[in-house]
């Protein structure tokens, strides 16, 4: 018998053992168990799924063409504060497992806004608030989700990397931000991933190649927002470098103007061969 806690990680056949629900889709329905399983898939998936403010903003059900909030489980997740159905949300975050995030209550009434659909199409569709029935997320446990994350994002190609960062600067751009013991902001991993790969193992601010290299034997760099994020900077490539941890801690304790007119020069050249060869 499995014990569903924050964090607890199954496999696909796990889940649908649990719940009694069909092993595919990001919206399963279960009759037998009165749920409804929520998914984003964060590695390969054709919705945008954000938190803000410790809201779930969740994209709904159909892949191509506009939404309708009277499809399948669209309705059932418009009517959960009356249906009685319970609501478990999952996140993947590396291949094959599925996180457990808790249970979710409405948190708002369902709105429309447009987004790419699965043949890059802009369409409606209709996005639910949602939020965690036991509050945030501990902080221990969003650290371990952007490493898990950034560990599968390191074994994507350069060209299915880049695919992916085109989509997000397709689409309207908010940083995410959830609660945790402080407010913690939730960055594109893609484009971490994206940074440190163009840096190539060297600081972007003192130029000297890194001073160790992570489990997994590559450079460790860390990326850092020239603007940032809590001084409502961007999540996005013109403001996004990678340093070693020394200059990493610099940027956060002196802020030397030279510094940040260097690393904004480096951002925005990054952002502009991009932009010419994608």
């Amino acid at each position: 018998m499995i014990t569903l806690t924050q964090g607890t990680i199954l496999n696909n056949k796990q889940l649908c053992d649990v719940f009694q629900c069909s092993p595919q889709g990001g919206m399963r329905k279960s009759n037998r168990t009165n749920t409804l399983v929520l998914i984003t898939n964060h590695l390969e998936s054709v919705y945008k799924d954000v938190w803000k403010n410790d809201i779930l903003h969740y994209t709904g059900m159909g892949q191509i063409g506009d939404q309708s909030l009277d499809f399948a489980q669209n309705k059932t997740l418009a009517n959960i504060d009356n249906n009685g159905v319970q609501v478990h949300y999952f996140e993947v975050l590396a291949e094959y497992q599925y996180t457990y995030i808790g249970e979710m209550l409405k948190a708002g009434e369902p709105y429309c806004t447009q987004q790419l659909d699965a043949k890059n199409q802009w369409r409606q569709v209709y996005i639910f608030p949602l939020r965690l029935k036991q509050g945030g997320l501990p902080v221990e446990m969003v650290n371990h989700f952007e490493q898990d994350r950034l560990t599968a994002l390191s074994r994507f190609s350069d060209k299915k990397l880049i695919a992916k960062i085109q989509r997000q600067n397709q689409e309207t751009k908010q940083t995410s931000k959830i609660t945790v013991k402080t407010p913690r902001y939730r960055r594109s991993m893609e484009l971490v991933e994206y940074v440190k790969r163009q840096a190539r193992g060297y600081c972007d601010l003192c130029e000297q190649f890194a001073p160790f290299v992570n489990q997994e034997q590559q450079p460790y760099l860390e990326c850092h927002h020239v603007v940032w994020l809590s001084q409502n900077g961007p999540d996005t490539l013109d403001n996004l470098v990678a340093l070693c941890p020394n200059c990493h801690r610099k940027m956060h304790i002196v802020q030397d103007k030279n510094d940040i007119n260097k690393l904004t020069e480096i951002a925005f050249k990054r952002l502009f061969l991009f932009n010419e060869n994608n």
